[in-house]
C-alpha cells in the first residue's frame, strides 16, 4: 500500500496523494524501527507500480499515486474533481518522473532488501536505476538531469540539474553496486558524487542548488537539505565539507530548529531531522538531542508532525505548475516530516541503510 503524505486534507490536489519520496523514505524509516515487514508493504506496492504503470512499461515509477491498497490492474494515480470546470483533474508534476524520487524509491527497496525477500526488491531497485541512466548529462561538469514532467504522451524534459538529486543518486547508485557488485552502477555513482562535488562553492562554504537548464549556470538558491544530504550520504564529505553545517546554523536556523531557506520565516520540521540525523552520526549528541525536542514539539493532535510550525513556509523556489507562484510547505501533518523524525530519533541513516556515515 500507499500511504497519504498529508492525510488530514480533504479536498485538491494533496487529498489521498501519496507522493512517492514521502513514502520511500517512510519505508526506509520503518526498516530503522524494526519494522520490515511493514516497509515491505511499501516497497511491494512501489514494485507493483513499476510494472504496472497506466501507460508506461519502462521502469519509471510517477512522483506520487493514489493513496491505499495497490492490489489489482494498474497503479492509480491521485486527482481530484473540480467543480468549476467539471472535469476530473491531476497535478502534472504528481504526474511526472523526478530522478531524484527514482533515487529514493531505489534507496527503499534496497533498504528492504535482505536474504529473506529472495532478490525482487533488488531488482526492482535496478531497473528503477536503468530508467535513470538515460538522463546521465556531459554538460558542464556531468551528473544527471531532473527527469521528466507532465502528462503522457510527450512530458516535458527537466534540463536542470539539482544537487540534491545527484546526492540521492550516488547513494543510490553505490548502494546498488555494492548489492549487485554490477560495476556499471558505481561508474554513475561516481558521475553524480563528482557532479555534487562541483556545486561546493568555498567562497560561501555552501552547496549550490544545482544549474539552470543549461546545465551549467548555478542555481544560487540556499537549501538546507543541498547542505545536510551530501555530509550525510557521500564518503569523506562530512569531513571536507564541514563548514557547510556552520553556514546553515548562521544562515539558515531559527527558533532553534532549521527553516529550508535563508527566508527564515518558520521551522522545517523535516530538515531539522536531517540535521539533527547528520549531528547524531557525527557525534555531536547534545546539539542532536536539542533539536529533536525543537521536532518533538511540532506533533500533531493525532500523533504525526506538522512540515512547519507556520502557516505557509517559503523554500525559494516557484511552482512548476504554476511558474508564478512560490512553493511553500503549510502547517500540515507530513508522512515526510513523520519518517524524518523517525530518523533522526533511531540515529539512522537512510543513504547507507546503516546506523553510520558512508
Amino acid at each position: 500500500m500507499f500511504l497519504p503524505s498529508y492525510p488530514t486534507v480533504e479536498t485538491g490536489p494533496l487529498h489521498g496523494a501519496a507522493y512517492l519520496y514521502d513514502n520511500a523514505v517512510a519505508a526506509i524509516a520503518l526498516v530503522g524501527c524494526g519494522e520490515r515487514d511493514k516497509a515491505s508493504r511499501i516497497g511491494s506496492a512501489i514494485l507493483w507500480a513499476i510494472d504496472n504503470d497506466r501507460t508506461w512499461h519502462d521502469g519509471r515509477l510517477r512522483n506520487a499515486y493514489a493513496a491505499g491498497v495497490v492490489a489489482i490492474g494498474p497503479a492509480r494515480l491521485p486527482g481530484w474533481w473540480d467543480n468549476t470546470q467539471n472535469k476530473w483533474l491531476e497535478d502534472r508534476y504528481q504526474v511526472g518522473s523526478d530522478v531524484g524520487n527514482m533515487a529514493w524509491a531505489m534507496l527503499a527497496l534496497l533498504s528492504i532488501d535482505d536474504v529473506n525477500t529472495g532478490s525482487r526488491f533488488r531488482d526492482g531497485a535496478a531497473r528503477l536505476g536503468t530508467w535513470v541512466a538515460q538522463w546521465a548529462d556531459a554538460r558542464g561538469t556531468g551528473g544527471f538531469t531532473g527527469g521528466t514532467f507532465g502528462h503522457e504522451p510527450t512530458p516535458e524534459l527537466r534540463t536542470w540539474k539539482s544537487t540534491e538529486h545527484n546526492t540521492d543518486l550516488a547513494a543510490a547508485f553505490g548502494l546498488l553496486a555494492t548489492r549487485t557488485g554490477d560495476l556499471r552502477w558505481r561508474d554513475m555513482a561516481t558521475a553524480a558524487e563528482r557532479f555534487v562535488e562541483t556545486m561546493w562553492d568555498p567562497a560561501c562554504a555552501c552547496f549550490a542548488a544545482g544549474t539552470a537548464e543549461d546545465g551549467v549556470t548555478r542555481n544560487p538558491i540556499l537549501a538546507l537539505d543541498a547542505q545536510v544530504w551530501p555530509l550525510t550520504a557521500l564518503s569523506g564529505a562530512a569531513g571536507k565539507f564541514a563548514s557547510a553545517i556552520t553556514t546553515a546554523e548562521r544562515r539558515m536556523s531559527v527558533d532553534k530548529g532549521f527553516a529550508y531557506g535563508e527566508d527564515r520565516d518558520g521551522v522545517w520540521t523535516e530538515g531539522t531531522s536531517q540535521m539533527a540525523l547528520l549531528l547524531k552520526l557525527l557525534g555531536r549528541t547534545a546539539q542532536a538531542k536539542s533539536l529533536v525536542a525543537v521536532i518533538e514539539s511540532r506533533r500533531s493532535p493525532d500523533g504525526g508532525f506538522y512540515a512547519t510550525d507556520v502557516r505557509a513556509l517559503p523554500t525559494g523556489f516557484m511552482l512548476d505548475t504554476d511558474p508564478a507562484k512560490p512553493r511553500v510547505y503549510f502547517r500540515l501533518p507530513h508522512l515526510g516530516a513523520a519518517s524524518w523524525a523517525a530518523l533522526a530519533e533511531r540515529g539512522f541513516n537512510p543513504f547507507t541503510a546503516t546506523s553510520g556515515l558512508p
